[in-house]
């Protein structure tokens, strides 16, 4: 059976997230936007789930909407309010710095400002970048490759001075760490990375922020989003996102810790998720030490990033070299890891490291 200690890629699905989708996926196929009373059933059920998402966010006034995933979600948030001025960060996730470039490409100015050799952004820096006449400033909670958290609250504190809205991907941190929802305009989220199912994720809205309609049609979520919802995946993203309790994960990065000593650790020891666990040891090639512990099922980055071909954006972002981001790996768990299999794994991938140098 293989380990797994891939949580940034994805979570296992909890118990409950299934249990709350089955009935969806069986006998319960009603379309949500029909007006027949098992059409009405459905819909309820997407408004118990968008209630429990809400829920867990907090008490602020603003408006959930279901998307495909957190991708849909940062793309609608980039493009939908007619950005002239885009400030972000060298280390935020593809969907975002693909979608700055993109809108680039339409006359929009964006600003990619760099980070220190810890990942996080320098705020003296995020003061003098962010002028009067920016609409967006883009920042990203925990980060999905090494886990450094921003200091969004202080970065979104100089967005509104300068009269820009605030967006950020929290799609690492929702569930895990706190997020100063207070301070931002719209929020992006992914239900599996929080142990729900893939395919839905979701759009925080504050009150008054202006949206333009991102995918046109029916326009089945509030008049700006279209597309037929699934009953059964809100529902999974409802029961996960209402699970009691974060992912107890601090005596996880204490094992892995001492177990990694061997290792040097990527990005700030103190301001990240400890969750996720990003090392590079010289002399190992990660790619093939992922391929030679088969019975581990770890990363070298960001799964979204590993069919391009590219390096590693991150990595590099924090002054690493080409040799250095080929000998990181990233060790991500929480809610269903076990210390034993924990400690196993790491014995596997340490012995297979030490069989190349």
């Amino acid at each position: 059976m293989t380990i797994y200690l891939d949580y940034q890629a994805t979570t296992p699905l909890a118990p409950e997230a299934a249990a709350a989708m089955r009935p969806w996926l069986d006998d319960k196929f009603a379309n949500p936007h029909s007006p027949h009373k098992l059409g009405r059933e459905a819909a309820a059920a997407v408004e118990m789930a968008r209630d429990q998402v809400l829920a867990a966010l907090g008490g602020e006034a603003g408006k959930l909407y279901f998307t495909s995933g957190a991708t849909e979600a940062a793309n609608w948030a980039l493009k939908g309010n007619k950005a002239r001025r885009i400030v972000t960060l060298a280390t935020e996730h593809a969907c975002v710095l693909d979608t700055a470039e993109w809108l680039a490409g339409q006359g929009c100015a964006v600003d990619v400002l760099p980070v220190g050799a810890d990942g996080i952004v320098d705020l003296d820096l995020v003061e003098a970048r962010v002028v009067p006449g920016t609409s967006l400033v883009a920042a990203m909670l925990v980060n999905n490759e090494i886990g450094v958290i921003q200091p969004v609250a202080e970065i979104a504190r100089i967005a509104r001075a300068r009269g820009a809205l605030f967006f950020c991907d929290a799609v690492q941190g929702f569930g895990r760490v706190p997020l100063p929802l207070a301070s931002c305009d719209m929020v992006a989220l992914s239900a599996h990375k929080i142990h729900g199912p893939k395919g839905v994720g979701a759009l925080w809205v504050r009150a008054g922020v202006a949206l333009a309609p991102f995918l046109h049609g029916g326009g089945q979520e509030g008049g700006l989003r279209s597309g037929t919802l699934s009953p059964a995946l809100c529902a999974g993203f409802g029961a996960a996102a209402a699970l009691p309790g974060a992912d107890d994960v601090e005596p996880l990065w204490a094992i892995a810790r001492e177990a990694m000593s061997g290792w040097q650790l990527n990005g700030s020891a103190e301001a990240r998720y400890r969750g996720n666990l990003n090392l590079r040891r010289a002399g190992v090639d990660a790619a093939r030490l992922i391929s030679e512990v088969r019975g581990v099922a770890f990363s070298a980055g960001s799964a979204c990033a590993s069919g391009s071909g590219r390096p590693s954006h991150v990595l590099a972002a924090l002054g690493l070299g080409g040799a250095e981001a080929r000998s990181s790996i990233r060790l991500g768990f929480g809610r269903y890891t076990g210390e034993a299999e924990l400690r196993t794994a790491l014995g596997l991938i340490n012995d297979a490291a030490e069989r190349q140098l």
